[in-house]
């Protein structure tokens, strides 16, 4: 007896040191649904990065990531459960879906154990509210708002019309915090429009714009597909040629490919791809070793996660999830690929540059500026 207790307590050791020697990352991916075309890149670019890590020996070259990938259908309660389902299978990390309320919710499940949980591209601050164990990685709603009003008032817009959806964080914050910018900047909002998620008519909406008596020279959305496609459509089939602007989700090859419709579109963005720069470099290995070529920033982000989790870890000198957490919130000028980012002093949601790109007919996407959030400006969440 003494000697079979021996040989299962020696067993548990090893075991326990086995586990110890791989860190378990849960990753919610929407396969199909609304947040697929941000997912899909998002993870797509977060495994490659992984990948090359644990080809030189795992995170910071030593601790080999095993990974839990689960499909939540876009689906928040399918989410909840594959969360749920990669706690009990050990997850020390949850990276969620890209956007804010499927955050929240996951954070929820994964805030008993303080396990650190960041959201593919979720830019809604609120989703941070949840506990000091959720992060963003994106810049946030209220920094890309922030550098896109300054921009519209440079260039000497004046009347913004806000279309907005209260059935996101997202669609309702990103709209919101930019007329609050764009009136510290002097500018008025002339209007607003509320539409519901996968809207399919657009007419009344459009109807409403083009017969106000305060007419606007900008309107403003963070409207996300199919929704943005068929209210572009609709604008444009109804004669008015009032400038747009929008968030991050318009960064897309789907959108870029609505041709003359969207000719001229503004949209922030998270990063560009500048020649000699190290997004560049990610492009270059990963059309060699995919044969795919990333035609949006969720897959650089998806990769700066993977460097976010590795920079946390080292900091913390643990896997320990309340460790991680706790060493995450205080990176400062972290490196990254599309962009460095700082946690320390903000709410969890990083501060990083902000780019502003053009859509042109022919699809492509034509850099215009970049630059980080003005502070005095940035509305609060």
């Amino acid at each position: 007896m003494k000697n079979t207790l021996l040989l299962t307590s020696a067993i548990a050791v090893l075991t326990a040191t086995a586990w110890a020697e791989e860190y378990v990352i849960g990753v919610m991916s929407a396969q199909s649904g609304y947040l697929a075309p941000y997912d899909g890149p998002a993870y797509a670019g977060f495994q490659f990065c992984i990948d090359e890590m644990n080809a030189n020996g795992g995170l910071n070259g030593t601790l080999p990531a095993k990974l839990i990938v689960k499909d939540t259908r876009s689906d928040i309660a399918v989410g909840v459960q594959v969360v749920q389902e990669m706690i009990d299978e050990g997850a020390q990390f949850v990276v969620s879906s890209a956007d804010a309320d499927p955050t929240i919710a996951a954070a929820q499940i994964t805030a008993a154990g303080m396990i650190p949980t960041m959201t593919f591209a979720g830019t809604a601050p609120v989703l941070t509210q949840v506990g000091s164990h959720v992060f963003g990685s994106y810049p946030a709603d209220n920094q890309q708002a922030t550098v896109l009003a300054g921009f519209a008032r440079n260039e000497g817009f004046q009347n913004v019309w806000l279309l907005k959806s209260p059935d996101s964080a997202y669609t309702l914050g990103g709209p919101e915090y930019f007329g609050e910018a764009f009136t510290k900047l002097g500018g008025t909002v002339v209007g607003e429009s509320i539409y519901s998620l996968n809207q399919p008519d657009f007419s009344a909406i459009v109807t409403t714009i083009k017969g106000a008596d305060n007419q606007p020279d900008l309107i403003v959305t963070w409207a996300w597909e199919p929704d943005f496609p068929a209210f572009i459509r609709a604008l444009r089939g109804a004669g008015v040629d009032t400038q747009v602007m929008g968030g991050d989700v318009l960064d897309t090859p789907t959108v870029r490919g609505l041709g003359d419709v969207v000719d001229g579109v503004i949209h922030t963005s998270g990063g560009y791809p500048d020649e000699g720069s190290a997004y560049a470099d990610f492009i270059s290995r990963f059309e060699d070793a995919t044969g795919t070529t990333p035609d949006n920033n969720y897959y650089v982000n998806g990769c700066d996660i993977a460097h976010m989790i590795e920079q946390a870890i080292d900091s913390a000198g643990s896997t320990d999830p309340a460790a991680v957490s706790a060493a995450m919130a205080e990176i400062k000028d972290g490196k990254g690929v599309m962009s460095n980012f700082t946690f320390a002093g903000t709410d969890r949601m990083p501060l990083r540059d902000v780019v502003v790109a053009r859509i042109n007919a022919n699809g492509d996407k034509e850099f215009i500026l970049r630059q980080s959030a003005d502070p005095a400006i940035l509305p609060q969440p």
